[in-house]
């Protein structure tokens, strides 16, 4: 347990995230690891998957109930992730089945928004259209910022938006009746299957004041899927390069209104972005940890088990400081970002600083972790962690894009040291 400022008690061992812990397990025992290596073969994820962990409730976790969502808060996103790596899962099948938990966000934070100016059936369109099917696993919702010439310089984006009026000419965005979009984007986590992508697109002039974010349908004339991306790592995800092409969008589309707007949804969702990939960075460690630790238990060499020799141990010892490191730093990081939201920060402004500063930091060291503990764990297994019937080695590949996803770690660094003030 930890105790923040705000003098709660945040329990992560509670009788409630013992039972979500179990049944994540669980889920992940029968469900995923069984066909996870024949989803890797296949390129992506089945849609059968999506619908059984929203009946779950495991895809409405943190968000609220009143627009589809379980409940909860990001510690539970913590607990089943930690459960889903634990149990078989892997980083891939983190990606690809909880997508929306880097898109959807922006689509809530907009209903919300319209329903306190008084929109209430803006607010019900979003909610009923994209919210509850993507939380429901009925439809998958995607996030399209990075584009084929540039990656973290989100500012520089080249995608545009221009409002159009009733007779299809331009005009000022507050007389629009609907937006015409074109531009391409690259390296998009369930770009391929996804029904809606929330769309970065250069709506409100140049600059990163001029981003704006619209949730636009895949169905959309104009709106194409160029190519499936093949990668190192991550084979049961599917990732795309998409085109937009005067992709015509009404107005309940647009989810960020007004210069500076979509930047700011951007940066406060990235700073948690960057703590769940943290997550993933650390549990995956600690399963490879787990299967090292049986496997050299198991195998033999020279008449003894692996464990009985002294430099084995030391590894696996420093694998275990590494993860726990990392499990701490970040864990704290969450109970203190749940604490802020309990106290009443403001949702809709820019993250605080600190967050910004520690969710880069927690990035950071949660992937080097991983990766030291994910090459230890292949090096012990000798040749067999060289083949792919090992589950080490689909980590090991998984593994590299922690450090380039959600910002690469010298973007990361350099940030930090901005924010550091050196």
């Amino acid at each position: 347990m930890s105790t923040v400022d705000t003098g709660v008690m945040f329990d992560w061992d509670s009788a409630e995230r013992r039972a979500l812990a179990e049944l994540v397990h669980d889920f992940t025992a029968a469900q995923i690891a069984p066909n996870l290596a024949a989803w890797e073969d296949a390129g992506e994820l089945p849609r059968s998957l999506h619908r059984a962990a929203g009946d779950l409730g495991l895809l409405g976790l943190s968000y609220p109930e009143g627009v589809g969502g379980s409940g909860g808060d990001l510690r539970d996103v913590v607990v089943m992730t930690e459960s889903v790596l634990r149990a078989g899962g892997s980083g891939g099948l983190i990606a690809g089945l909880f997508t929306h938990g880097i898109s959807i966000p922006h689509v809530i934070d907009a209903a919300q928004r319209r329903r306190d100016s008084g929109d209430a059936a803006g607010a019900d369109m979003l909610v009923s259209r994209v919210i509850r099917p993507t939380l429901a696993g009925e439809a998958i919702t995607a996030l399209g910022v990075t584009e084929p010439d540039g990656g973290s310089d989100v500012g520089a984006l080249r995608t545009s938006a221009v409002p159009l009026d009733a007779t299809g000419a331009v005009t000022d965005p507050g007389n629009a009746v609907d937006w015409r979009i074109n531009g391409a984007k690259a390296y998009i986590t369930s770009g391929a299957r996804a029904d809606f992508v929330v769309v970065a697109a250069r709506a409100f002039g140049d600059g990163a004041g001029g981003v704006a974010l619209f949730v636009v349908p895949t169905d959309t004339p104009g709106f194409t899927v160029t190519s499936r991306m093949r990668k190192m790592g991550w084979h049961c995800s599917d990732t795309a390069e998409l085109a937009l092409t005067d992709v015509a969008v009404p107005t309940w589309a647009l989810l960020t209104p007004g210069p500076g707007a979509g930047f700011a949804s951007l940066a406060r969702h990235f700073a948690v972005e960057r703590i769940s990939l943290a997550v993933t960075a650390y549990a995956t460690a600690q399963r490879c940890l787990d299967l090292t630790l049986a496997w050299t238990r198991q195998r033999e060499t020279f008449g003894r088990a692996l464990v009985t020799r002294q430099v084995v141990r030391h590894d696996l010892v420093e694998m275990h400081r590494l993860v726990d490191v990392a499990r701490t730093y970040t864990r704290a990081l969450v109970t203190d970002t749940v604490a802020a939201h309990a106290g009443g920060s403001d949702p809709g402004g820019l993250p605080d600083t600190q967050l910004i500063l520690r969710a880069a930091l927690a990035k950071n060291t949660a992937v080097a972790a991983c990766d030291a503990v994910v090459a230890t764990a292949v090096q012990l297994h000798g040749g067999y962690g060289f083949l792919r019937d090992a589950e080490v080695e689909m980590h090991y590949r998984d593994a590299k894009v922690l450090g380039i996803g959600g910002g690469a770690t010298e973007v990361m660094t350099d940030l930090a040291a901005k924010l550091l003030g050196y």
